[in-house]
């Protein structure tokens, strides 16, 4: 079932590749494997799937040490700052940073581990009042404002787009936040690199591809409906 479901996403991710005249290898798949159990998590490993996202800090703790040591946790969630030094060690990259407060803890918990913390940051793309992110017109003025972390370094940006029965509606934010990057990177400023775009879910990221995705974020399309329990 699962396996089924992969190859599914990785025949729709090639064909939209091929779409917008893309190479496969560009586009990363990012199984986004929240209040999923270690044996899904182990199955679409053994598949061959490498990238693992998590929104919350507990349950890549509870995993982390469960799963191969070669998996490359993303976190994906909104990131509390006194839980940063909980999985700065463990992550290959922070796709949520949303506020310069945020960048300097990760800056300072990095700074500990002497390790320099690949970020994007994260945009409200459509200005959603339910979601975090900076909005599209005060980005430039974070990646300024964070460019001197020395031990962060901002690769990109992450968007949510709303959620459409239709994803067509949200290519206009997909190209938003492509030209938002182009954007940014014409800055030319120190330690902000733009050429990681993390956008696309299961309901869209195909037509995320189409307009430049670098990383996808697949959930549902790969693990079936979250699960919640009540602890």
């Amino acid at each position: 079932m699962l396996k089924e479901n992969l190859k599914n996403v990785e025949q729709t991710i090639q064909a939209a590749c091929e779409k917008g005249a893309r190479k496969r290898a560009d586009v990363t798949l990012v199984a986004v494997s929240k209040t999923k159990p270690v044996e899904m998590l182990q199955e679409i490993y053994d598949a061959g799937v490498r990238d693992f996202g998590e929104n919350k800090v507990q349950e890549i703790c509870e995993k982390y040490d469960k799963l191969p040591a070669d998996i490359r946790w993303h976190m994906i969630g909104h990131l509390q700052r006194n839980k940063v030094k909980y999985i700065i060690d463990k992550v290959c990259m922070i796709h949520s940073v949303d506020s310069y407060r945020l960048a300097e803890e990760i800056n300072i918990q990095a700074k500990k581990h002497k390790l320099v913390m690949p970020v994007l940051l994260e945009v409200n793309i459509a200005d959603e009042q339910t979601k975090f992110g900076v909005s599209k017109a005060d980005t430039l003025l974070l990646a300024e404002e964070v460019a001197h972390l020395d031990s962060l370094h901002v690769e990109g940006l992450m968007a949510v787009a709303p959620y459409v029965e239709d994803p067509e509606k949200n290519r206009k934010y997909f190209r938003e936040i492509r030209q938002l990057a182009v954007d940014i990177r014409r800055k030319n400023i120190d330690n902000i690199d733009m050429h990681v775009l993390s956008i696309g879910m299961t309901g869209d990221y195909a037509v995320a591809i189409e307009e430049g995705a670098t990383i996808v974020r697949v959930g549902t399309g790969i693990f079936g409906e979250r699960e919640y329990h009540n602890k």
